[in-house]
């Protein structure tokens, strides 16, 4: 069984290594799902892991609509890890009816190369999942990450199953909420792959801070956050 973990920094990245896993899903800020990692980070872990390393392909943080420039965005990383060397890509992309957006899709799993193509939970929105995973291996996509639409792969077991036994040749691994109490559980039934990230608050300030500079009121699955026009308009015109 193949082990992934997902990793939101240098230090996870070396600490999956460290532990055994077999792959790595390389992201950033994990507390909105993941966001494509700089470059930076892409080339320090590049030259420090030896691990098989996944990119999460996705621009910003929210829903799995995306605009015609944050689509050139995710056309664009994906490119650079191809040119990189990395192993593979993790990405998903939906219509507004929370549909699979297909022709999008193809065009990003045409730049992949020979790199290796996840679809990533987004698959978890999708009103159809059997339809879903049926054109996805139609597609040439090599796994989908999923939680059986459940807030846990535990919960999502029912669907998870079901998806397995009827996948040709895509894998389906099973994520959220898998940790040493019940990973087992996921290779007894078979699975070939499992996704975690082993998370937990670290490197705590022995100073806490002032005042908080996280703004919660930002931070939605439905909606993406935007600079407004007017306003800044507005605010130019006032101080100029």
């Amino acid at each position: 069984m193949i082990v992934e973990v997902c990793a939101s920094s240098l230090q996870s990245a070396m600490a999956a290594q460290r532990a055994g896993a077999d792959r790595i899903e390389l992201c950033a800020e994990l507390g909105v799902g993941g966001i494509t990692p700089s470059y930076g980070m892409l080339q320090r872990v590049r030259d420090s892991v030896s691990l098989p390393v996944h990119v999460l392909i996705r621009p910003r943080s929210g829903h799995f609509t995306y605009s015609e420039a944050e689509f050139e965005i995710m056309c664009r990383d994906i490119t650079q890890c191809a040119g990189m060397g990395f192993d593979g890509v993790v990405a998903g992309i939906l219509l507004d009816d929370l549909s699979l957006d297909q022709k999008r899709l193809e065009k990003l799993l045409a730049l992949r190369g020979g790199m290796h193509f996840t679809f990533h939970r987004a698959f978890d929105w999708l009103p159809d999942p059997m339809e879903a995973l049926e054109r996805l291996e139609a597609l040439g996509v090599d796994a989908v990450l999923s939680s059986g639409q459940a807030s846990t792969a535990v919960e999502g077991l029912p669907l998870l199953t079901a998806m397995q036994d009827a996948a040709s040749h895509c894998t389906v691994m099973p994520g959220a909420g898998i940790g040493p109490d019940n990973a087992i559980t996921f290779r007894d039934l078979g699975f070939r792959a499992i996704h975690l990230s082993a998370a937990g608050l670290e490197n705590e300030l022995k100073t806490p801070p002032p005042m908080t500079l996280i703004s919660p009121a930002y931070i939605s699955d439905s909606a993406t956050v935007l600079s407004r026009e007017s306003v800044i308009r507005s605010v130019v015109e006032s101080v100029k």
